[in-house]
């Protein structure tokens, strides 16, 4: 049978009175030029080469055509530009604006491409923690953990008086047989339970955790070990954890207490909690009625559990009388009233906390850190890690080089679509690489103050 020909020029209709053709010969092209902005980036954190410090590569040297800081910062970028899976990397390996800012632009040898496919990409993903028989490239999960306070750390300059770490854990719904699969019912569905700690845009803590345990699970040693990195470096900063009702548990309390962290955590209402405020409630129905709008009255008590707490704990209610009906809310708080009052305590300091669900979503949503497909936890976790670290470079980004543009507070995938989806003419000459971006391109005065920012930073030691 005769191969059917495809021809070189395709017929697109009319334009402008004008027949209108497209072809695939434009030559060395890419629609991902704005990676030079995630590779100054980087050079200005030192957060790929940290990042691949962690991996141990067993590999021999004289059959190794593509080092693990390639494989580290390939599959980075990849994810900070959209590209998702690993099958996607089988194309990406041409591009040429990536080889060229991991240092790859042509193969090191005659049967390869420039970057690697998706099957050493997924071998990575795949490295067992310490050494293996069979997988030769290993990683250091507690190195991998200390790194994002480390970069924190380093990108915060001059120690502040005083943080705010959030916590929280959300759903990362499994749709196959992987390992530590369970059914969550307030989720409705089988999922995983990661937990995140956040300070303000900066992401310290991404653990992935079965969903058979309880919210906090593994809260205590996070924190310990997320407070002990930090108070070596500033050792007088003041630490305030924030979290929803799931965290208000004696032994994360406990800690703090004991170890000189303030918290404010929700706390789950009951029958006892809302008799404190049963008289505050008519309270805030007659005024939400005269003033036709909802109405908050606020208390300010001491509160032990019958048997779970070790100690009587202030506890802020807010009872407020909104839409027709009651909606009190509680928060535990170890501040004491001349810090901060009831009322400025729940308003401006508990319900802050809300943005770091956008912050997740970032991560889940724009960065697929919710892509956990694979057959073990522990692979999945280093999916999880490989997004957690494509957020850190775009949230570096935006902190770095997009200050008082209209990028300051965007999210990391509309920065992706507008700055890092630029399509360009790319051409290799002796001296130099010219990447040609469209003249028209509508973002470009933020992308020359990135690059002027960018290059202004002193790039971080190896």
């Amino acid at each position: 049978m005769r191969a059917q020909s495809v021809p070189d020029s395709l017929e697109l209709g009319e334009a402008c009175g004008r027949k209108l053709v497209g072809a695939f010969d434009g030559g060395a092209l890419t629609s991902d030029a704005g990676a030079v902005l995630l590779s100054a980036t980087d050079k200005a954190i030192g957060l790929v080469d940290r990042f691949a410090g962690c991996f141990t590569d067993g590999r021999d040297p004289g059959r190794v055509v593509h080092d693990v800081r390639t494989l580290v910062g390939q599959r980075v970028f990849g994810l900070c530009l959209g590209y998702e899976d690993l099958n996607d990397h089988d194309q990406i390996r041409h591009d040429p604006v990536l080889g060229a800012i991991l240092g790859k632009l042509e193969a090191g040898r005659a049967d390869c491409a420039p970057l690697s496919g998706k099957s050493t990409l997924n071998r990575l993903e795949h490295a067992p923690a310490g050494a293996h028989r069979y997988r030769k490239i290993s990683h250091d999960p507690r190195a991998i953990e200390d790194l994002f306070v480390e970069v924190f750390l380093d990108g915060t300059g001059k120690a502040p008086k005083e943080i705010i770490l959030d916590l929280d854990a959300t759903d990362d719904p499994i749709h196959g047989h992987q390992e530590g699969r369970f059914f969550h019912g307030y989720y409705d569905g089988y999922c995983y339970l990661p937990l995140y700690i956040f300070c303000g845009r900066e992401l310290l803590w991404a653990q992935l955790r079965r969903s058979n345990i309880d919210a906090s699970a593994g809260s205590v040693q996070a924190v310990e070990r997320i407070c002990a990195q930090i108070r070596r470096r500033w050792p007088k900063v003041k630490i305030i954890l924030r979290a929803d009702s799931g965290f208000a548990r004696e032994a994360l309390m406990a800690w703090c207490e004991t170890h000189r962290v303030d918290y404010v955590f929700g706390l789950a209402r009951n029958a006892r909690l809302e008799a404190k405020i049963a008289e505050a409630l008519p309270q805030a129905r007659a005024l939400s009625e005269q003033t036709k709008a909802p109405a908050r009255v606020f208390r300010d008590f001491l509160w032990t559990t019958k048997d779970s707490w070790s100690r009587r704990r202030r506890v802020i209610a807010k009872a407020e009388w909104t839409r027709g009906e009651a909606n009190p809310r509680f928060v535990v708080t170890s501040l004491k009233p001349d810090h901060l009052a009831a009322r400025p305590l729940y308003e401006q300091l508990y319900c802050a906390r809300g943005e770091m669900e956008n912050r997740i979503k970032e991560c889940q949503l724009d960065l697929f850190a919710d892509r956990t497909s694979a057959a073990s936890l522990r692979a999945n976790q280093l999916r999880l890690w490989f997004a957690s670290f494509a957020y850190v470079l775009i949230n570096a980004l935006r902190r770095l080089a997009l200050k008082h543009t209209a990028f300051e507070v965007a999210t990391c995938g509309t920065i992706r679509l507008k700055l890092l989806k630029v399509g360009a003419r790319v051409t290799v000459s002796v001296r130099r690489i010219k990447i040609a971006m469209a003249s028209a391109f509508p973002w470009a005065d933020e992308w020359r103050l990135a690059v002027a920012r960018l290059s202004w930073i002193q790039p971080a030691p190896a």
